[in-house]
């Protein structure tokens, strides 16, 4: 084989390597979580017997899981009281939230009025506001819903807010000049635009009221997760309590799914910065 060749095969050999190297690098940066998040399960899997911690203290993965099986059913019936009551602050977040920043971003007035007092409300801690929805609103759905909200309500008008003022007036005019009223800057350029950021509120807010509703379940209910958790800590029951903790992270993580999943349908996608 001759010089040429020999090159023109190490060539191609370097080629195929550094293929394969990048598709490796894909396929681990596609189920990064899956992996990292199955080592942390294993690891607690093995150093919790090995350490010989009780389930009282600290349940297996297993056990966990277990237990979320045989009591799918009580679990199914509180996880549809909560995720109804996340799904309720959340929607009246967005129907206030949305034209509230439309009204700051399009007024002056309004912005200078309601700013201050948005940013103060969100600087007092919502779970002191609990006991006070429970006094005002009763024991039903009202307070939680209520808390949901609040605790939803300031990224969605925040990120809507700097959505909008983000595009560049350069483009306002352009599409101006060329004859377009504001309805149809607004639809064709502005929102758009901000969308991007619209759902990065969004997303937040869908987390925050996965919180806002069980903690209103802590202070006063007689049916959801949160309520699930405190009967479990009054019995005792850990590997239960850490059940309930799994199925409140899965409605928290399915809603921010379905929200990625519907952001990535009609929004435009950013180039990263990095």
């Amino acid at each position: 084989m001759s010089v040429a060749d020999n090159a023109g095969s190490t060539t191609v050999n370097n080629r195929k390597g550094k293929q394969f190297g990048e598709q490796a690098m894909l396929m681990l940066e596609k189920f990064a979580a899956l992996i990292f998040g199955s080592a942390i399960i294993l690891a607690w899997q093995i150093i919790v017997p090995l350490s010989g911690l009780s389930e009282f203290i600290l349940p297996t993965p297993l056990q966990i899981g277990q237990r979320v099986v045989t009591e799918y059913a009580l679990l199914l019936r509180h996880a549809g009281v909560t995720t109804f009551e996340v799904l309720a602050g959340f929607g009246t977040s967005v129907v206030v939230g949305v034209p509230l920043a439309l009204a700051i971003f399009y007024s002056k007035i309004v912005e200078r009025a309601v700013y201050p007092i948005l940013v103060a409300m969100q600087t007092i801690p919502k779970i002191v506001l609990a006991p006070l929805l429970v006094l005002y609103l009763g024991y039903g759905w009202a307070p939680k819903i209520t808390l949901a909200f609040l605790i939803s309500f300031f990224p969605i008008v925040i990120s809507t807010v700097v959505g909008l003022q983000s595009l560049d007036k350069g483009y306002v005019n352009l599409v101006r000049s060329m004859g377009a009223n504001e309805f149809e800057t607004f639809f064709k350029l502005r929102l758009p635009a901000a969308l991007p950021n619209v759902f990065g509120g969004f997303k937040v807010a869908i987390s925050l009221a996965v919180i806002g509703a069980v903690i209103g379940e802590y202070i006063a209910a007689d049916k959801g997760l949160g309520y699930l958790q405190l009967q479990a800590n009054s019995q005792f029951d850990t590997t239960l309590n850490f059940a309930t903790v799994v199925v409140i992270s899965a409605i928290g993580v399915s809603l921010f799914s379905i929200l990625s999943l519907l952001e990535r349908k009609v929004s435009f996608r950013r180039d990263s910065a990095k």
